[in-house]
């Protein structure tokens, strides 16, 4: 029984993980990504289209993404949306592909950037902390009910607390790498 209360404890905490390597894709590094547009959506026939989905988002250097709509009338709604989406870039159009152009992030923009990341990975710090409570609150209830002993109890709230020192230092490691990341030019 404790068993299950820790696989499911554990799945619960590499959703924290997931999301947080989710939420890294929306910041900006050295390097632009056309991640940055996955947000970032058009009305096309009446239905919220992401933007790869109505034509190419390639990233041609390491400051400029260009969107190639395969129906040209798109232009004017790409343009829109992105001005809207307030990504840090105003898009230029030839009225055929749509370029965005990134400057170079100054010293201040990376260490903005770098505070995001660490408050991010606080919520998934938090987030992992509270799957371990709601865990050992589980494994505490069977106590409780004398479904299984103070030491069964003792050593599944052990093995909750192992996971959880694992997965703070996997977000710790993965925070590192990204700080080294954004901060490198």
């Amino acid at each position: 029984m404790t068993n299950e209360i820790q696989e499911e404890c554990k799945m619960n905490m590499e959703g924290s993980l997931e999301h947080l390597r989710h939420s890294f894709k929306s910041l900006r590094t050295g390097k632009v990504m056309t991640s940055i547009l996955d947000g970032i959506k058009i009305d096309y026939y009446g239905t919220p289209t992401a933007l790869d989905q109505v034509g190419s988002v390639i990233a041609t250097d390491a400051t400029t993404i260009v969107i190639s709509p395969w129906e040209k009338p798109l232009v004017s709604d790409i343009e829109s949306a992105i001005s809207k989406a307030n990504i840090g870039v105003s898009p230029n159009s030839d009225g055929e592909k749509i370029i965005l152009n990134f400057p170079p992030m100054t010293v201040d923009q990376r260490q903005d950037t770098v505070k995001k990341m660490k408050g991010m990975g606080e919520d998934a710090k938090v987030s992992v902390r509270n799957d371990r409570q709601r865990a050992n609150n589980d494994i505490k209830k069977l106590e409780k009910e004398k479904e299984i002993t103070s030491d069964e109890s003792k050593a599944a709230q052990d093995g909750i607390q192992k996971i959880t020192d694992s997965f703070i230092a996997t977000i710790d490691s993965i925070l590192k790498d990204k700080e080294a990341e954004i901060l490198k030019v």
